[in-house]
């Protein structure tokens, strides 16, 4: 073999590891998700393709209003555990309610120009356990959040990052932030 062809070999192996090295990085910071489901309607979409940042939460705590993919204890179809995309209205030391179809944090009405309809279904009168958020998604009459016992509190631990990009469609690319 020619030392030419060499060389030419060798730096398509170093590209290749560089890439592999990139990715690896990469991935560790942001991960893609897809939107399944209208819960977060109308925010997001079914079908939005989303970035989320991984290390959001590392160095600092989750902040009401922002928008969190997390594992659930719910499963897909397949058997595997669904990831759920919902909006932190409290934090640890909380008091949450719902009443009358308005929400409160700590006694405050909360101004939610986000939300789908006016309506806020449930009677929820708790306090947020430290290391824990209450969630609820932006579409209220088919979103399955904190209010309801299959899902509850969601740890921290459990949180997998903040969403700061919908990449997709392409005429709504944006900063979720």
């Amino acid at each position: 073999m020619s030392e030419k062809i060499k060389k030419e070999i060798i730096e398509w192996i170093k590209v290749f590891a560089m890439a592999i090295v990139f990715a690896f990085i990469i991935t560790q910071f942001i991960k893609p998700t897809l939107v399944r489901g209208d819960s977060m309607y109308s925010t997001l979409e079914e079908g939005d393709y989303l970035i989320i940042n991984r290390m959001s939460y590392k160095f600092k705590e989750p902040e009401r209003g922002d928008i969190i993919v997390f594992e659930s204890d719910l499963k897909q179809e397949d058997g595997s555990t669904k990831d759920l995309v919902k909006r932190v209205i409290g934090i640890g030391g909380d008091t949450v309610k719902i009443k009358n179809s308005k929400v409160y944090v700590n006694d405050e009405e909360l101004n939610e120009p986000y939300i789908h309809d006016e309506i806020t279904e449930g009677d929820v009168d708790t306090i947020v356990p430290e290391g824990s958020v209450f969630v609820l998604g932006d579409n209220r009459e088919i979103s399955l959040d904190s209010r309801y016992d299959n899902v509850g509190f969601i740890n921290e631990s459990d949180i997998l990052g903040k969403v700061f990009v919908r990449l997709y469609p392409f005429n709504r690319i944006s900063l979720l932030d």
